[in-house]
């Protein structure tokens, strides 16, 4: 088919949330879609949609996710504008994506993936084991905050939304002691002047498909199809083929503390996944290798095992 690149009289429609992180995603592949096709910006247009999960009183108020609906939180009004027309292209931190589409949508473009590592943020300590005992510790992500309490469970964990500025000033403020951010987000900021230390994978293991950018469009759109397979990195997803069927398989969503991560290595992946009660009381964790073609398999198998070893009301609150 015959592919009609944008222009500056009819711009690509790319729509993002509208924090800082969001918009420095959406100008990434803004850049690497122009550099692909050698277009200007002014051949695109950035279309900043508020989402649920954005509610200012909501984060400010510190509701945990669990209370407003989690499953398409960060994701649902972005989705309806495409779905609409209303934008051409839609761009997604991966770690907040459904692990199923609505009908008529395709995410099938990934952008190469950031640091996947967990930051322990504080201005006080440099790292977990220097927090006093009973220190409080700020999170919103039920997968930090269970596997915080596994290590930790003398600590005391209390909800802290927002974006990376919201969640400073809260460190600032006093109502915590330190928060976790993602080391990707701080890197695509070029935030150099947080204070944090990254977290080695083996001591925390991150999110499914932290640090990635995932690009969703329309099925039916045949010019996105052609721009979007310009600029896919396999590497990318191939990985999240395997830890979003990990995830698939588990129900995961944000109401659930689940981490999973896959590497590659020539031709061969390494899957690593972790299931945590609630409370951090328990965790069972698994690890399997093969071919890079069987990552889907091997995702929902490693689940299936997790599963089998949990039992009923694993993941039921405490």
């Amino acid at each position: 088919m015959t592919v009609i690149l944008p222009s500056p009289t009819a711009p690509l429609k790319i729509g993002t949330r509208g924090s800082p992180l969001a918009l420095a995603q959406a100008h990434e592949t803004r850049g690497q879609l122009g550099k692909a096709f050698d277009l200007p910006p002014e051949a695109f247009e950035i279309v900043v949609i508020k989402t649920s999960g954005d509610d200012r009183q909501m984060i400010e108020a510190d509701r945990p996710l669990k209370e407003i609906g989690n499953k398409g939180l960060f994701t649902k009004e972005i989705e309806e504008a495409l779905i609409s027309g209303g934008i051409d292209i839609a761009v997604h931190s991966m770690k907040d994506m459904p692990t199923v589409q609505p009908e008529g949508l395709l995410l099938d473009c990934y952008l190469p993936r950031e640091d996947v590592r967990d930051a322990f943020v504080s201005p006080h300590v440099s790292g977990l084991g220097q927090l006093a005992q009973g220190a409080v510790v700020g999170t919103s992500s039920l997968r930090r905050k269970a596997q915080l309490l596994n290590r930790r469970p003398d600590l005391q964990v209390v909800e802290f939304r927002g974006n990376v500025q919201t969640r400073l000033k809260k460190l600032a403020d006093g109502v915590a002691q330190a928060t976790f951010l993602a080391m990707a987000g701080l890197k695509r900021l070029d935030a150099k002047d947080v204070p944090c230390t990254a977290i080695a994978v083996e001591d925390m293991l991150p999110a499914v498909a932290q640090g990635a950018i995932g690009i969703e469009r329309r099925a039916s759109d045949g010019t996105a199809a052609a721009m979007l397979e310009a600029i896919h990195n396999t590497e990318t997803g191939q990985r999240l083929a395997a830890e979003r069927a990990f995830l698939a398989a588990l129900d995961g969503s944000c109401e659930t503390p689940i981490a999973g991560l896959a590497e590659l290595t020539g031709g061969t992946m390494r899957l690593r996944g972790e299931i945590l009660r609630t409370d951090g009381t328990e965790s069972l964790a698994d690890e399997v290798s093969g071919p890079i073609e069987d990552g889907v398999d091997m995702g929902r198998a490693m689940a299936a095992n997790l599963l089998s070893r949990a039992g009923r009301g694993f993941f039921d609150w405490q």
